[in-house]
């Protein structure tokens, strides 16, 4: 469920990606990669400071958004730049959230967007995303996502259903162009995220995904994503 759902299929299970990639990614994580983590207190995801790819792919959902890594203000990152389509990097795998329930990760926004309603689909287009998908086990269809973005007018602690999807939810961690062009910091507490928005307990972490979307709306936006990681703790 990467989120902008377009799909369907035990894959990524493909509603909350897509829902939760905006709902678009959805149908994308058949096969969990599981990770060898030298320390349980941590769990790599992207380690794009050491120009690590390994383990992340592609969904496109309409264009191509631009991704490469780069130097951007001193720090080598997974960078990208959207002109009117909308695509997503992902990485399959499991995390425990009852022993790493943290997730850390920096961005930069460049150019953000003046986005219409992002709680419809015609303004379903954010600068920047960080997306969690979640197992529904045997039954795929209970597939789910949150999706932590930069949002250009909700509130920053927003939360609101994909446009897409009603099994992913929308998180804003950042609000409007406060901070652009300048690298911030973010953690959450996705177990508690997941128990408060969803009122129970989540299913395994399936994949992680990024992006940056203007496919709805059309426009452009820029944005650079950090490492990305799973803590015992914040």
């Amino acid at each position: 469920m990467f989120c902008k759902a377009k799909g369907r299929g035990p894959r990524l299970r493909a509603e909350s990606l897509g829902s939760g990639l905006r709902a678009r990614l959805p149908l994308l994580l058949l096969l969990a990669v599981p990770l060898a983590a030298a320390d349980p207190a941590r769990v790599d995801i992207g380690r794009f400071t050491g120009g690590d790819l390994s383990g992340w792919e592609r969904k496109s959902f309409r264009g191509e958004t631009e991704y490469a890594l780069r130097v951007e203000n001193g720090v080598r990152a997974l960078c990208a730049r959207s002109r009117d389509a909308g695509s997503g990097m992902f990485r399959e795998l499991e995390v425990d959230l009852q022993a790493t329930p943290w997730i850390h990760w920096s961005w930069k926004v460049d150019t953000g967007l003046h986005a219409g309603d992002e709680r419809t689909r015609a303004g379903d287009d954010y600068p920047a995303r960080v997306y969690v998908v979640f197992s529904g086990g045997a039954a795929f269809w209970r597939t789910r996502a949150l999706n932590y973005v930069g949002s250009s007018r909700e509130p920053e602690g927003a939360v609101w259903p994909n446009a897409f999807t009603a099994n992913a939810r929308m998180v804003a961690v950042r609000s409007g162009t406060e901070g652009a062009g300048q690298w911030q910091r973010e953690r959450r507490d996705v177990l508690a995220d997941y128990r408060r928005i969803f009122g129970e307990d989540p299913g395994t972490v399936d994949a992680v995904a990024v992006m940056t979307d203007t496919d709805n709306g059309g426009g452009s936006a820029a944005a650079c994503y950090g490492d990305i990681w799973f803590a015992a703790g914040a």
